[in-house]
């Protein structure tokens, strides 16, 4: 089990931009598939971002598209939330989510939350108009 802290959610004004990290316990970020999923109060868990282990090949969904960034640091065990030019219907709570998968799902980019067993705590993005 991989445990995940996230950091660097807070208030920002319409515009603006945040980073968001993950870091990770696990002592490398082999074999992991990666994804950011955000939750809005009376709303549904909702994918944002994932990114595959192999190839770090990229999934958004289209309400972010073109304005966030997935990306990761293996050197320091750490996934990336960039967000930039940030909507007022951003504000949600933000989860980091992982799960080792085998070498046959290696390319595989999850984008279901129930493909993910490991979550962290979520971080608060506040965007006001």
């Amino acid at each position: 089990q991989v445990q995940l802290v996230e950091s660097g959610g807070g208030l920002v004004q319409a515009g603006g931009s945040l980073r968001l990290s993950c870091a990770t316990s696990a002592r490398t970020l082999f074999s992991l598939a990666m994804g950011w999923f955000r939750q809005a109060p009376g709303r549904e868990r909702e994918i944002v971002a994932a990114i595959s282990w192999l190839h770090s090949t990229t999934y958004y969904a289209d309400s972010v598209k073109g304005r966030f960034t997935i990306s990761r640091d293996s050197a320091k065990n750490t996934v990336y939330l960039q967000m930039n030019s940030l909507k007022p219907e951003d504000t949600a709570v933000y989860y980091c989510a992982a799960e080792k998968v085998p070498v046959i799902r290696w390319g595989v980019i999850l984008t279901s939350e129930t493909e993910y067993s490991d979550w962290g705590q979520g971080t608060q993005v506040t965007v006001s108009s």
